[in-house]
């Protein structure tokens, strides 16, 4: 597990995928490792989800989790579909403990003191803040993580191609989400061209590490 959040923090940016239709998930991984992006987080929030994350996870060039997993068993579906970690947008300990005893990252959403003292009880290091926009951003990041300086962040939620880097900066995030990279309607559009091209400004203006 600490392999991957360790792939995690090198890539620094993981999109955050909704897919219409799983016949454009090749497209879309070609097209961010083209622009330097080799990890995805895709949402379950469409039909189309787990079949994606099949489709991505059949390759050895991309790391692929699975996002919005809110119960044990979409937990379960998810790591059959080849998720090699799952996001949650809240502390649900049902998806937390399934994911440990499957052996798969978790990265549970907290947005508050009393979640992330919960979180770190079940023997985690590592979370999501979520929504971080509406939750204040830099400023209650910087209150959640005085507390618990062990604790690693991921922010998503309101996390975007200008402010990313402030995000990156503090010492406790070791990644950000996002979906500017990867606009739902460019995908659906098929304009994959144009999202390699978001992910390559995403990645040199980040100073990030090309996958």
């Amino acid at each position: 597990m600490t392999g991957v959040l360790d792939r995690l923090a090198v890539a620094r940016i993981v999109p955050v995928i909704v897919l219409d239709d799983a016949a454009d998930a090749g497209p879309l991984a070609d097209a961010l490792l083209a622009g330097g992006i080799d990890c995805a987080e895709i949402t379950l929030r469409t039909p189309a989800g787990l079949a994606a994350v099949q489709a991505f996870a059949h390759r050895d060039d991309i790391l692929v989790g699975a996002g919005t997993v809110l119960t044990a068993a979409q937990t379960d579906e998810a790591v059959a579909a080849g998720a090699r970690f799952v996001v949650s947008p809240g502390l649900g300990l049902d998806v937390v403990h399934r994911a440990q005893r499957r052996g798969v990252t978790v990265l549970p959403g907290v947005a508050t003191a009393t979640e992330l003292q919960a979180a770190a009880a079940a023997g985690l290091g590592a979370v999501k803040f979520f929504p971080a926009g509406a939750l204040g951003g830099l400023g209650m990041l910087n209150a959640l993580a005085g507390p618990f300086p062990g604790m690693r962040f991921m922010p998503s939620g309101g996390v975007t191609a200008e402010n990313a880097a402030d995000y990156l900066a503090h010492p406790s995030v070791f990644a950000v989400g996002g979906s500017w990279m990867v606009p739902r309607a460019l995908i659906g559009a098929g304009r994959f061209a144009e999202i390699t091209a978001l992910c390559r400004r995403t990645v040199d203006a980040l100073a990030v590490p090309r996958g």
